[in-house]
């Protein structure tokens, strides 16, 4: 074999070499980048009070502060507005993404009034819709007022964003 012939065909080699390195190459980071997006899927958020599944049916008008303690349990909050009133509070946020930010999907606070003797007076499920305060059980945005002035830093507390 000639000189020729050996160094072509050394350079030949080397040239298989490097396009199978770079061919492993490509596939390690793929590999990495599939593994690592893998990782990546959506993850849920719930923070504060988590309702059980039909308490509010459980509480009629009229029960006793006693009962609503054994149905929803210890408030997140409780006030003194013209009686008292317990505040459970809310929020459920999620991120597509694990690495994204968390986006807010839903806030609440559940409030229950209680009349002079201690008895349900009425129950609201405030939540924001189109960025207002608004009571899901009788569909009403609260006026201003006492009530208002109460539930505002409530929403503005959830909302960290």
């Amino acid at each position: 074999m000639t000189t020729t012939n050996k160094t072509s065909l050394r350079a030949n080699q080397r040239r298989g070499l490097h396009a199978c390195w770079r061919s492993l190459r490509m596939l390690a980071v793929a590999t990495v980048v599939g593994a690592a997006l893998a990782g990546c899927t959506g993850e849920q958020f719930q923070k504060g009070y988590i309702l059980p599944p039909g308490a509010l049916e459980q509480i009629p008008i009229g029960a006793s502060q006693d009962q609503v303690l054994i149905v929803m349990g210890t408030p997140s909050t409780v006030a003194t507005l013209d009686g008292e009133v317990f505040y459970y509070i809310s929020q459920r946020s999620e991120r597509p993404v694990a690495f994204m930010n968390q986006k807010v999907v839903d806030q609440r606070v559940i409030a229950i009034y209680f009349d002079k003797n201690r008895r349900v007076r009425r129950l609201a499920n405030y939540g924001l819709q189109d960025g207002k305060i608004f009571d899901f059980i009788s569909r009403t945005t609260p006026t201003s007022g006492q009530e208002m002035s109460y539930l505002t830093p409530l929403f503005k507390l959830l909302s960290f964003n």
